[in-house]
């Protein structure tokens, strides 16, 4: 809003004065958000980096397994389908600085063999446990990455907020404010010139 639509009152000057004040603490809270955001998000990010060689690389080991069941046994496509579906999977939430991180809740049970052994051979037992391995990371792998998504945003929406602050908010309010002092100290000075002549006029 330009200078020219404020009005040089008191009223307003206190008014302004408070919503500066109200401004700063929202550009500190803020900015407190995205740092402690930032810390959260370089913490997890730490542990990403290692989850994704391990991934990767079990994953190798357990395709090359099953190709050595396939290759010993034949097609394994019957025997897997003996393996039950899992659904032992639950989300949970927890809020950091507003912002909901998502908490996989896996009820992980301990490997059985779920098949018939006397049909399979130690080349599937171990491709089974490493695909087992590989669900128990892929599934660590899904929180993290939706935690590092939904904190990068958070911060992002945090920055832009605390610059809008810094950059226009604060400093609009600070000109609004200073054109009102001044016009204000300026009409005392012609006041207090007015009443000087006045008291020499009656002299």
């Amino acid at each position: 809003m330009p200078q020219t639509q404020i009005f040089p009152t008191k009223g307003n000057l206190l008014a302004l004065n408070k919503s500066i004040r109200l401004a700063r603490l929202g550009y500190d809270l803020m900015d407190r958000k995205r740092n402690i955001l930032i810390r959260e998000l370089m913490a997890q990010f730490a542990n990403v980096k290692d989850l994704r060689e391990e991934i990767t690389e079990t994953y190798k080991k357990a395709y090359f397994a099953l190709q050595e069941a396939n290759i010993t046994l034949g097609v394994v496509n019957d025997i897997a389908k003996a393996i039950p579906i899992d659904n032992g999977l639950s989300i949970t939430y927890r809020s950091v600085m507003g912002v909901e991180i998502p908490k996989v809740i896996y009820d992980k049970e301990e490997i059985k063999m779920r098949y018939g052994i006397s049909s399979t051979n130690t080349k599937f037992d171990f491709a089974y446990k490493l695909f087992q391995r590989v669900r128990d990371l892929t599934i660590i792998l899904a929180e993290l990455d939706n935690s590092l998504y939904k904190l990068a945003n958070a911060i992002r929406k945090a920055r832009k907020r605390a610059n809008a602050l810094k950059n226009i908010v604060i400093p609009d309010y600070q000109d609004k404010i200073k054109f009102i002092s001044e016009t204000l100290e300026e009409r005392e000075r012609e006041e207090f010139s007015r009443r000087k002549i006045i008291k020499g006029n009656q002299i």
